[in-house]
């Protein structure tokens, strides 16, 4: 349910980008977001810096759109999407607060959360979605260059990307609890 969670916006701003603009998409995208933090909010659990860095990066980009004087294509708001996702992924590592330590602390038990390896294994997934993220953004970059590639090409790149991040995610803990 979780990652369903974490994943909601991004799969809205998808859906939203092949049915209506990219201004509606990026504000229903952050929409979602807000409605994921007053859910957590409601049930007594912290603002996540993933859900709320979100929200900022498609609210803002979506203002960029009304406001700027050149708005971006569709790839370019991605790209600008993914770099967000980029810089908190980064962010996270340096000022030693993975992203990901937020939903991990939640998830898991007392026990898992007093192992010594609990904060590795933070970083160690923080930082293979941060690599996902940079791969997303040099694969948009690639579509751009390559813009007679069809519209499926972008999708499968995101899936090839991101599902292994995903599967990652939920292997990884398990893995080094065996080991």
């Amino acid at each position: 349910m979780t990652l369903f969670l974490i994943l909601a916006p991004y799969g809205a701003f998808a859906l939203l980008m092949l049915t209506t603009s990219t201004v509606s998409s990026l504000f229903g995208a952050a929409a979602v977001c807000l409605a994921i933090i007053a859910f957590d909010l409601m049930r007594g659990r912290a603002v996540k810096m993933l859900g709320a860095g979100s929200a900022v990066i498609f609210a803002a980009l979506g203002c960029y759109q009304i406001l700027g004087n050149a708005p971006l294509s569709a790839l370019g708001v991605r790209i600008a999407l993914d770099s967000g996702l980029l810089a908190i992924g980064l962010v996270s590592l340096i000022v030693r607060r993975p992203f990901t330590l937020q939903y991990a602390r939640e998830m898991a038990t007392n026990e898992a959360v007093q192992r010594p390896d609990f904060l590795t294994v933070n970083y160690v997934i923080t930082a293979v979605w941060t690599l996902a993220f940079l791969l997303m953004i040099s694969a948009n970059l690639l579509l751009m260059s390559l813009p007679d590639l069809p519209l499926w090409s972008g999708l499968a790149m995101a899936f090839l990307i991101r599902n292994p991040a995903v599967y990652f995610s939920k292997w990884y803990p398990d893995y080094q609890l065996r080991k």
